[in-house]
């Protein structure tokens, strides 16, 4: 096979191994291997290696690609919900207004480039500051298997609309208004039972992974010649397309292609220029101000009657600095608003804040536990409809994941039991689904310990299924019925067998390998079949 597109796009193999290492190592002490891209970046940056136009277009279709999943998976509803709108436009109020006055007082101190910087300046500099990463949560949800818990919707409506303020002003700046033809783009809502249409046709191959190509890379050139961001376009189509049945399937189709093309982007953001001592030292002093940003969002969201539990999750999601910030920084720089080095201020509190998200999130739940006291003295008596801890109405079997797996597991205890089983999911959509065909199934989020403790102090629950799509999460929920002190009984699926293992030792008292059993369950069938 010929791998030479591969060192003409990244310049040299010797990246992909740098940056294979290097994620490795990140991935190792517990950090999310885009941290390891981003320093790769910077090592390469440090030995004079620059950033060429193919390495850009390859970061440019990352964007493009990740905005397009994240369409995909958005629910319209999510957006339309005031702890969703009201809270990103006060956060951005406060922590533009803020973060100015603080860079400002920075400024009076001031480093060479930050000598003769504006009020108007500091403002920018703070609006780049108040996004946070897309890239990044969207990666942390998605291997917590959490994009459809209440927390993870909020967080990712959140950026979404953080997203389409940057679009807004990336218009603005230009100083170009959009076409008059931008007007046909509203021909794509009664175009959407067509691409529908087409969606059922492809299949769940490779026309599959095209079809998804052709409309992330085509909603974005459309939007592109009518004068309008053509991220935003990607992100529309997915929109458009987000409730039909397969949007889900086509997501994890274009996850590898995703994944492959943001490597570009995070190195892209390593090679944007060279760090000096002053430009570390400032953005080693900004990175504290995530803290900052979190803090506000988790009061915002509490105030907006969300649990504190779901606060804090959603707040430690958004903990960090944004691709967009740079966006919006170099087109400060590109206008002569602000100097150069700014760009690189913003990239190094960026990496860093990644590393300090990434920390905070993976400890999240101990936070939550172990502080949950001091959180819930935040916690309005009033809540949500749908952040509520459940009712297992007297059930004493709950099947946890109501995917295939567990649709079949339900049916079949449910057979067994019949009221005594309940299932539950954290995405209401599915909830709903399973609701419409009879089946007494919930929302609720298996890795809230709350929820455990709920389960634990109605003492009605004897057996639990797990059949949950991420090991990780599964394991977090082994251990939140231990520390929920459950008494009764633990099932679990896998995938793999080192995963069987794993599962035994965290408290499962049942494991069944859905690949290896299967195979006996089929033969048992046509066994039964036969004699019959």
């Amino acid at each position: 096979m010929d791998f030479e597109w591969v060192a003409i796009a990244l310049g040299d193999v010797a990246w992909i191994s740098l940056a294979f290492t290097l994620g490795l190592l990140a991935r190792m002490v517990g950090l999310p291997p885009l941290v390891g891209f981003l320093a790769t970046g910077f090592l390469l940056n440090a030995q004079g290696v620059t950033s060429g136009d193919m390495l850009q277009k390859l970061a440019d279709l990352g964007i493009t690609l990740l905005l397009f999943t994240v369409g995909l998976k958005l629910n319209l509803r999510t957006l339309a919900r005031p702890e969703v709108w009201a809270v990103t436009g006060l956060h951005t109020a406060f922590t533009v207004g803020l973060f100015g006055l603080l860079i400002s007082a920075f400024a009076l101190f001031g480093s060479p480039f930050e000598t003769g910087l504006t009020l108007r300046d500091s403002l920018l500099i703070a609006f780049a500051l108040s996004f946070s990463s897309t890239v990044f949560v969207v990666k942390v949800l998605e291997e917590k298997a959490q994009m459809r818990s209440l927390h993870g919707r909020i967080a990712i409506g959140i950026l979404v609309m953080q997203d389409l303020a940057a679009a807004v002003f990336l218009v603005i700046s230009a100083g170009k208004v959009p076409s008059p033809w931008a007007l046909l783009l509203l021909m794509l809502v009664p175009l959407r039972p067509v691409l529908h249409k087409i969606l059922e046709r492809v299949g769940h191959d490779e026309l599959l992974v095209l079809y998804g190509l052709l409309l992330a890379l085509g909603g974005a050139e459309v939007f592109e010649l009518v004068g309008l961001k053509g991220d935003v376009g990607a992100l529309i189509i997915g929109v458009l397309i987000s409730n039909h049945a397969k949007a889900e399937e086509m997501a994890k189709t274009m996850l590898g292609f995703k994944d492959l093309f943001l490597l570009g982007f995070f190195l892209s953001i390593g090679l944007s220029g060279q760090p000096t001592l002053q430009t570390v030292a400032l953005g080693v002093v900004i990175t504290p101000f995530v803290f900052l940003k979190s803090g506000l969002f988790f009061a915002l969201l509490t105030g907006f009657k969300l649990r504190a539990r779901t606060a804090l999750m959603a707040s430690l999601n958004l903990a960090n600095y944004s691709e967009f910030g740079l966006i919006v920084a170099a087109i400060g720089v590109a206008n002569g608003w602000i100097d150069a080095e700014w760009l690189i201020v913003i990239a190094i509190a960026l990496s860093l804040s990644l590393a300090v998200s990434a920390v905070l999130n993976g400890k999240s739940h101990r936070l939550h536990r172990r502080h949950r006291t001091l959180w819930k003295r935040f916690q309005r008596d009033e809540r949500l409809p749908d952040d509520q801890l459940l009712d297992t109405q007297g059930a004493t079997i709950a099947v946890l994941g109501m995917g295939r797996i567990g649709t079949g597991a339900y049916d079949e205890m449910h057979n067994l039991f019949g009221k005594a089983v309940i299932g539950v999911d954290f995405d209401p959509v599915k909830v709903r689904k399973q609701r419409s065909t009879g089946r007494n199934v919930w929302f609720g989020d298996p890795s809230d310990a709350d929820f455990w403790d709920r389960i634990a102090e109605l003492h009605t629950i004897e057996l639990v299924m797990l059949t949950l799509p991420k090991l990780s999460t599964t394991l977090l929920v082994l251990e939140q019925l231990k520390a929920s002190r459950f008494t009764g009984r633990v099932a679990a699926t896998a995938r793999y067998p080192d995963d069987v293992e794993a599962l035994r030792k965290a408290g499962a008292a049942t494991v069944f390998n859905i690949y290896t059993e299967a195979g006996t369950g089929f033969a048992a069938h046509v066994a039964s079949q036969t004699v019959e």
